[in-house]
């Protein structure tokens, strides 16, 4: 495991590497703490480390000098993720055409069919007594999901999946096999939607869905273009699939582990949204956020060329004790909290508010009816870096049975 070390004239040390480290990622407080306390920017295995609230503050906010466009991240797409990586002025447009399609009354109308998917996955397990979370609920949930809002066929959910694989966990033994697998997977992807887009022109009855409603929409009175409706689908399903998959993983890891959570979330469901919120904030499933210097700077003292990739450690500015001194502690009744796990600046996530209202609807669900659970014996959670990702969460319960 790569931990921060001493040198030999008792100095800490960061290695660079500890921010890619599959251990450091099972319980990262600790990492994150020694190399703030180093300086607020630390070296990275790609770039300068972001690490202190204040610094990550400063790049989410300031993309004149920190652009997140297709320069910053590379997953072998033709067209830019809209709006992730268009930056203002240009951004601005695309957000004011977006964000009443991702608004909270929108994804909210949808609550009770997303319950009713939560407890459709569980109804196959819970007489069981067991489930293996990330297969069974984790993964295709959110899937579902989306599927539902573009007005996509749930048959389609393991092409999606398998796209969606392509490009956040490519095969490959090097640089090159993995961003050819990227490649691939995005060509595919790209295609998938093209192909999409043209069977909806041809098709009716197709009037609020995510799609159309892009399809229809217009910018200074013009339609969206193919490859830009293609660009936002592409983020769509990277960030509608994944993200929500890691959150879930690492909230019912958390709970599984800490009872005393877990309970209060029973006895009191009241609790859940701030539960919500603090367990973004303390878990933060998107580690870092990756953006490239536009110029020469320094950023808090720090010297940052221009060109040079840079991410903003989201996992580390959620638990800066400088910037909030009860941040080591998890409270699910926290309020305000003002964490950065979606974002922050005009690139905050466009999809916030849907993945609330899943992680919401899921805990709510999940412990009407199954209260007590842990995680099973002999298990060791095996975490991904980058996004936080649980390989496999074994769950063990009483069985309850199938009713609602």
């Amino acid at each position: 495991m790569t931990q921060p070390q001493d040198d030999d004239k008792g100095t800490t040390v960061v290695e660079p590497e500890g921010f890619m480290d599959a251990d450091v990622a099972a319980s990262p407080q600790h990492f994150y703490r020694q190399a703030r306390a180093l300086a607020s920017v630390v070296p990275g295995v790609f770039g300068p480390q972001v690490v202190r609230r204040s610094a990550v503050e400063y790049v989410l906010q300031h993309p004149k000098e920190f652009s997140s466009a297709m320069e910053a991240v590379d997953l072998g797409q033709s067209v830019p993720l809209i709006p992730l990586q268009v930056d203002p002025p240009e951004h601005r447009n695309y957000r004011r055409l977006l964000d009443p399609i991702f608004a909270p009354r929108r994804m909210n109308a949808i609550e009770e069919d997303v319950a009713a998917m939560v407890n459709e996955r569980i109804d196959r397990f819970v007489d069981r007594g067991r489930c293996e979370f990330t297969d069974e609920l984790a993964v295709p949930l959110p899937s579902a999901v989306f599927l539902r809002l573009v007005g996509l066929p749930l048959s389609q959910l393991d092409l999606f999946l398998e796209m969606k694989d392509g490009i956040l966990r490519p095969s490959g033994n090097d640089l090159d096999q993995i961003q050819s697998s990227q490649k691939e997977a995005a060509r595919r992807i790209e295609e998938y939607f093209a192909g999409a887009i043209e069977e909806r022109r041809r098709s009716t009855g197709h009037d609020d869905d995510i799609l159309s409603l892009c399809m229809a929409a217009e910018i200074e009175g013009q339609r969206l273009t193919d490859d830009e409706i293609v660009g936002i689908f592409f983020l769509f399903i990277l960030a509608g699939l994944d993200t929500v998959t890691d959150s879930l993983e690492c909230f019912f890891a958390h709970l599984a582990r800490n009872p005393e959570h877990r309970r209060s979330i029973v006895d009191d469901p009241t609790v859940i949204p701030s539960a919500v919120e603090e367990l973004l904030r303390w878990e933060t499933p998107v580690t870092t956020v990756p953006r490239v210097a536009t110029r020469d700077l320094e950023l808090e003292g720090c010297p940052i060329k221009k060109g040079e990739s840079v991410a903003a450690c989201i996992g580390a500015a959620n638990t800066d004790d400088e910037a909030n001194p009860t941040a080591d502690v998890v409270d699910l009744t926290r309020d305000p909290n003002r964490h950065l796990a979606f974002g922050g600046g005009v690139h905050r996530c466009l999809g916030s508010h849907l993945a609330r209202m899943e992680l919401r609807v899921t805990l709510r669900e999940w412990h009407r009816r199954i209260p007590d659970y842990s995680i099973a014996p002999g298990t060791e959670l095996v975490y991904q870096p980058g996004l936080r990702q649980i390989e496999s969460l074994p769950l063990v319960f009483e069985p309850v049975g199938s009713s609602r």
